[in-house]
C-alpha cells in the first residue's frame, strides 16, 4: 500500500455499467486508498456491484455534461492523487506497479499520462489513430481537475506544470462490444458535441462531407488503419459516418428555412 503521503483516490462516473464495472474495480482493489463513484441514474445492478467495493457512492442525475460530472466526482475525493477511470477500463499489473512507484517518488506538482490500449468489436486496435493513446489520468488532487466540457472533457494542466508519461503498462479499454453498442455510445457524444456548438458554429453540407471523408482518409491511410485489417476499415467507415452525422445535426439545428 502507498504510504500516508502518497495516497490514491480512484474517481469514476458511471451509469448502467453492470457488465464491466466489476472487472474495472477488481483491477484497483487492494492497492488504492479510496474509490469514489458518482452515478448518474443507473437502472441496472451498477450500484449493488459498486457497494461491494466502496462506501463512497454518490448520485447526481442533473446531468450537465461529462466534464461537470467528473469535477463533482472529484469533489468527494480526499487522497493526494487522483486516478480517473471509466467502468470499461482496467489497470494492468505493470501499470499498477508503475503508478505506485510514481506516487511514492513524485512531488505533487506533476501530471501523468498513461497509455490506453482500446479494444473494438473484440480486437485490440494498434493503429487507426487509436494507439498509442496518451491521456492524463493521474494527477495531484489539489493541483487541478477536469474542465467543464459537455463531451471530450480534459484535465486542465496549468502552464507551469510538468506532464510526464508512465511508459510501462497499459490502461486496457474495452470500448465497443458490437455495432449496436457503437451507435448507442456515439449518439450521445454527437448530441453533446452539437449542444456545445449550437449557435456558435455554422457548418454547411460541404463542410460535413469534407470532414467525413477527411476522417476516413486520416484513420485508414495516414494513421495506418489498414494494418488493423477489416477492423481498421470498419472503424474508419464508422468514424466517417459519425463525423458526417454530427456536422449535419449541427447544420440542421441552425437551419432556418433558407436554402444553403
Amino acid at each position: 500500500m502507498p504510504d500516508r503521503t502518497s495516497t490514491i483516490s480512484v474517481v469514476m462516473i458511471v451509469k448502467n455499467e453492470e457488465q464491466k464495472l466489476q472487472h474495472c474495480l477488481d483491477s484497483v482493489t487492494g492497492w488504492v486508498d479510496e474509490i469514489v463513484i458518482l452515478d448518474s441514474g443507473s437502472s441496472d445492478a451498477t450500484l449493488s456491484i459498486a457497494k461491494k467495493y466502496t462506501s463512497k457512492i454518490y448520485q447526481n442525475t442533473d446531468w450537465k455534461g461529462f466534464g461537470h460530472q467528473r469535477r463533482l466526482a472529484q469533489s468527494y475525493a480526499t487522497c493526494d492523487w487522483i486516478l480517473v477511470l471509466d467502468a470499461d477500463e482496467q489497470v494492468t499489473e505493470t501499470l499498477r506497479s508503475e503508478i505506485l512507484k510514481v506516487v511514492k517518488t513524485s512531488h505533487l506538482n506533476v501530471c501523468y499520462k498513461v497509455n490506453r490500449l482500446s479494444k473494438a468489436f473484440g480486437k485490440y486496435i494498434k493503429f487507426s489513430g487509436w494507439s498509442p493513446d496518451w491521456i492524463v489520468r493521474l494527477y495531484p488532487r489539489e493541483l487541478t481537475q477536469y474542465n467543464d466540457a459537455l463531451v471530450h472533457e480534459k484535465v486542465i494542466v496549468p502552464k507551469d506544470i510538468t506532464i510526464n508519461k508512465i511508459k510501462n503498462g497499459y490502461l486496457l479499454h474495452d470500448t465497443y462490444e458490437n455495432v449496436h453498442h457503437y451507435i448507442e455510445k456515439t449518439t450521445g457524444y454527437i448530441k453533446a458535441w452539437s449542444d456545445q456548438r449550437e449557435g456558435r458554429k455554422y457548418p454547411s453540407l460541404a463542410t460535413a462531407l469534407f470532414h467525413a471523408w477527411g476522417c476516413f482518409v486520416r484513420m485508414y491511410i495516414f494513421k495506418l488503419g489498414f494494418l488493423d485489417g477489416k477492423h481498421g476499415f470498419i472503424l474508419a467507415w464508422l468514424g466517417m459516418h459519425s463525423t458526417f452525422v454530427k456536422y449535419i445535426d449541427l447544420w440542421l439545428r441552425n437551419y432556418r428555412g433558407n436554402d444553403e
